[in-house]
């Protein structure tokens, strides 16, 4: 379990704090985001809170990543990974630990209606972006009250999120059915799978199939992944999305580039669900649009109900 000591805001730099708070001045009058226009549910959307998550070794293990309808894994600087926690079927009581937010995450975001990113800060540059962005930024700049430092673990691995405490509501649609994947039964076919690795330059993700759990359970750079209390994590679904990865337009103060993960196209991936796997295809049309999956039979792609794991890995 995690000590958590005093709160205290995270740190956000005030050059970079008054970018985003004139950004946003600017770009609220009356702006409303549309509705995906590829397949989404006809109802209520999902108000969903996107939590961007700390994943190197002093983040782990991370708190609340289990009670995320979606949990989308990405490349970062040096070959690393972070997550990016998709939450709206239910909110925890902490979430974290919180980290900066990329480019990627402003046009992956773009398939919910108008979401709360939480995160710690970003790169001066990208901050007029992410306040042009049809999302509602949660920094703690932005609600201070709702972040705090943990006294378990050293800065910048120890700053965490209260959902309840902050400036988001939540309708309880699930995230995932939000845009568009269906939980159903299984389409014909797939194939026996044990698990899957995916590996990242300095980063790995492995998933173990356990038919006595019925879930993928997890694990990162080879050591088996838990919550903060112990607890083994599992995906009911994970999906591994092929796309481009590319340098982005900004880089770190050491200089280094960060990559950049096109969700915005159409490529292959593998879904795995109950003990199988499935070839598909992945289509986004355009920013605006959800992600669909499809078989190589052009039937539409189901999922065991449960969290879904969207892995993205270079082609």
């Amino acid at each position: 379990m995690h000590s958590f000591g005093t709160r205290r805001p995270g740190t956000v730099s005030a050059v970079a704090l008054a970018l985003l708070v004139a950004s946003l001045a600017g770009c609220q009058g009356g702006k409303t985001a549309s509705a995906p226009s590829s397949s989404g549910p006809a109802g209520p959307r999902a108000r969903v809170l996107a939590v961007k998550i700390d994943n190197v070794g002093p983040a782990r293990p991370q708190t609340g990543l289990d009670k995320a309808d979606i949990v989308y894994v990405e490349q970062v600087e040096a070959g690393l990974s972070r997550m990016l926690a998709a939450y709206s079927s239910r909110l925890p009581g902490v979430v974290g630990p919180v980290r900066s937010a990329r480019e990627t995450d402003l046009e992956l975001l773009r398939q919910f209606d108008r979401p709360t990113l939480a995160f710690s800060g970003a790169q001066s540059k990208l901050l007029p972006a992410i306040a042009a962005a049809p999302l509602n930024p949660l920094t703690p700049g932005t609600d201070p009250d709702a972040y705090f430092r943990g006294s378990d673990r050293a800065a910048p691995h120890n700053l965490y999120l209260r959902p309840a405490r902050a400036s988001h509501t939540t309708t309880g649609v699930n995230a995932a059915e939000d845009i568009g994947l269906r939980f159903a039964a299984a389409v014909p076919g797939g194939r026996p799978a044990a698990g899957r690795t995916v590996r990242y330059p300095a980063a790995r993700f492995s998933f173990t199939w356990s038919a006595e759990r019925s879930r993928w359970l997890v694990s990162m750079d080879g050591t088996p992944a838990r919550t903060a209390d112990g607890a083994r994590l599992g995906a009911a679904d994970v999906v591994v999305q092929y796309v481009t990865v590319r340098p982005s337009l900004y880089q770190d103060r050491w200089g280094s580039k960060s990559p950049y993960t096109e969700t915005v196209g159409s490529g292959s991936a593998v879904v795995l669900r109950d003990g199988k796997e499935y070839d598909v295809q992945w289509s986004r049309p355009a920013a605006d649009a959800v992600t669909s999956f499809t078989t190589r039979d052009g039937e539409r792609m189901t999922f065991a109900p449960g969290q879904v794991w969207i892995v993205f890995a270079s082609k």
